[in-house]
């Protein structure tokens, strides 16, 4: 099986060290930046000199994996359908999943598989949502809080999410949202800790309703300071680092199992670019051997999603637990 990956930031190195350590006939990468496409190369080929790294024929792999920054998701998409390959796509700006969805007819009648929201939230969030709902009889609500970034890509998405209104779904109903409102405290594994987070543009409300659309509310946030609220409507006021570093993940699940109410929490901390480059990793892989059938779908939606969340679990990401019922 051959993968390719296009972008080459902090997310997608980790993406392509992923693939180098499993069993594939070919790895070809490109970034538009040819510089930093060589540099990240060698950094790969040094740490596995027996692996050869391809930057040409990404044209002619199976699996493309999109994880460059947001924007233009969709029609990089269609046109690597149209080519052959099945698409992976990390990006979680609403818009891009919207296009990336649109594309399902298109995906299906040429018998490709298109996997939208591909990264740690949504992406990882999606499996573990799953995962919780498999103890549950009913989902009734799902509340996904994110802190920290990836790369700089992804803390500019970040800084735009906040400013821009996003959708809740409330008994039926998609609500908008001021972006910056809803301020929830949120409490994630050390060392994180309690964040406040709020509401944004993001994707992930729309990847877990189409999973669990009886649910009466699901709601995503992410964690912020008061500066990062205040500033949201101005550009970066500094460049963003070139890892973001550590970042955690919350996820609970409420619903009912035999008569009672249960909640179920998960937590995940990590560095925001290796989790995301290890879940792409392993979708990448996961379409290969048919984890997704033709068409396009949600990460969550694959086929066989707790085995996708022990291979991620395997290649070194903690996910912690808890659980409470009630009448």
């Amino acid at each position: 099986m051959s993968v390719g990956v296009v972008g080459l930031g902090a997310t997608g190195f980790h993406v392509a060290q992923q693939l180098m350590a499993s069993d594939l006939e070919r790895i070809v990468v490109t970034d538009s930046n040819s510089r930093r496409r060589d540099e990240m190369v060698a950094r790969l080929v040094s740490t596995d000199g027996d692996r050869c790294i391809e930057t040409t024929g990404i044209d002619d792999v199976d699996v493309l994996i999109l994880a460059l920054p947001a924007g233009g998701h969709g029609e990089l998409a269609r046109r690597a359908i149209s080519a052959g390959s099945h698409v992976l796509s990390l990006s979680d700006r609403p818009e891009d999943v919207a296009g990336l969805l649109g594309l399902s007819e298109f995906a299906r009648t040429r018998e490709r598989a298109v996997v939208v929201g591909a990264g740690f939230a949504p992406g990882l969030s999606c499996l573990l949502v799953r995962h919780a709902a498999a103890a549950l009889d009913r989902v009734d609500a799902v509340s996904i809080s994110k802190a920290g970034t990836g790369g700089p890509a992804c803390a500019r998405q970040h800084h735009r999410a906040l400013k821009r209104s996003g959708r809740d779904w409330v008994d039926g109903n998609w609500v908008l949202r001021r972006g910056g409102s809803g301020r929830d405290l949120a409490w994630f594994p050390d060392p994180i800790g309690a964040r406040d987070c709020y509401r944004g543009a993001l994707a992930g409300p729309t990847l877990i309703h189409r999973l669990f659309p009886e649910a009466s509310r699901i709601s995503e946030r992410v964690a912020a300071t008061r500066r990062d609220r205040f500033t949201s409507w101005l550009p970066m006021l500094r460049p963003p680092h070139s890892d973001g570093g550590t970042g955690g993940l919350r996820v609970e699940v409420r619903g009912r199992s035999e008569g009672r109410v249960e909640t179920i929490v998960y937590g995940v901390v990590a560095t925001l670019s290796v989790a995301a480059g290890t879940v792409a990793a392993v979708g990448a892989l996961g379409l290969g051997v048919g984890c997704w059938s033709p068409g396009t779908h949600g990460y969550g939606e694959a086929a066989s999603p707790f085995e996708l969340l022990q291979q991620v679990r395997d290649r070194g990401i903690r996910i912690f637990t808890h659980a409470e019922s009630g009448n």
